[in-house]
C-alpha cells in the first residue's frame, strides 16, 4: 500500500473499536490461553511497552518495523519482536518507555514518531511481562542504528501483513515449551509468533476494516 493512502486512513483508525483479546487470540499459543485476568493479576507482572512503527520504505510502500533479538541466555533469545522493553523508573509513561527503548535499540528519533493509538496489552507468561503496544508512524524511513540487543532489522510491508496466506502453524521448541504447535506469521522466511504475533493479529484486524 502506498504510504500516503495509509496516512489518509489514520483519522479513521483512531476511531475504530479494537479487536482486543479476540483478535489477539487468533495468533496466541495455547500456553497463553491458560491465563485469564485473575491469574495475570495474581502474578503481579512487570510492565513493558513496545512500538508498532509504520513508515514508507524505499519504494514508498507502507512498512512495519520488527527486530531480530540477539542470542542470549534468556527466555526470548533470538526471537522476532517489536522494539521496546521494560518500564524504567525515570519513564513518565508507557509511551515514553516505548519511544525510549525504540531509540536505544534501533536509533529512531523520538520526536519523529507520532502515536496513533494504544493497543490492547499482551501478557507474556514465560517472562511475566504485561506489554502495551503503541501503534505509531513516522513520515520518513528512519536511519536505523542498532545496539547490542538487536541483530537484524526486519521490514515487512502492510500488504504482506494483510495477506491471510502468510498465516501458518509451526512446531516450536523453547526453554519453556517443548515440541508445541503454535500459530504464526510467515513473512520473508521469518517466523513471527508469540506476543509479537498476537499484537500483529490485532493490528491486522484493525487495518482490515479500512482496507
Amino acid at each position: 500500500m502506498d504510504f500516503k493512502k495509509f496516512t489518509n486512513q489514520i483519522t479513521e483508525l483512531k476511531k475504530i473499536e479494537l479487536g482486543g483479546l479476540e483478535a489477539q487470540f487468533k495468533l496466541a499459543p495455547k500456553l497463553r490461553l491458560k491465563y485469564d485476568k485473575q491469574k495475570i493479576n495474581a502474578n503481579n507482572p512487570k510492565k513493558a511497552a513496545v512500538l508498532v512503527l509504520f513508515y514508507p520504505n524505499k519504494k514508498n510502500e507502507t512498512s512495519i518495523l520488527l527486530t531480530q533479538r540477539a542470542s542470549y541466555k534468556g527466555t526470548h533469545s533470538s526471537q522476532i519482536s517489536f522494539p521496546g522493553g521494560k518500564v524504567e523508573k525515570n519513564d513518565k509513561s508507557l509511551v515514553q518507555t516505548a519511544l525510549r527503548e525504540t531509540f536505544e535499540e534501533v536509533g529512531v528519533l523520538q520526536n519523529s514518531v507520532e502515536i496513533i493509538r494504544e493497543m490492547t496489552t499482551v501478557y507474556i507468561p514465560p517472562s511475566n511481562f504485561l506489554a502495551t503496544p503503541f501503534f505509531a508512524f513516522t513520515a520518513r524511513r528512519p536511519t536505523f542504528k542498532t545496539n547490542h540487543e538487536v541483530t537484524e532489522i526486519i521490514e515487512i510491508t502492510l500488504k504482506e501483513l494483510l495477506s491471510d496466506d502468510n498465516i501458518i502453524s509451526v512446531t516450536k521448541n523453547t526453554s519453556y515449551m517443548k515440541t508445541t504447535k503454535v500459530p504464526a506469521f510467515s513473512i520473508r522466511n521469518k517466523i513471527i509468533w508469540g506476543a509479537t504475533g498476537m499484537m500483529l493479529s490485532e493490528i491486522k484486524d484493525l487495518l482490515k476494516v479500512v482496507n
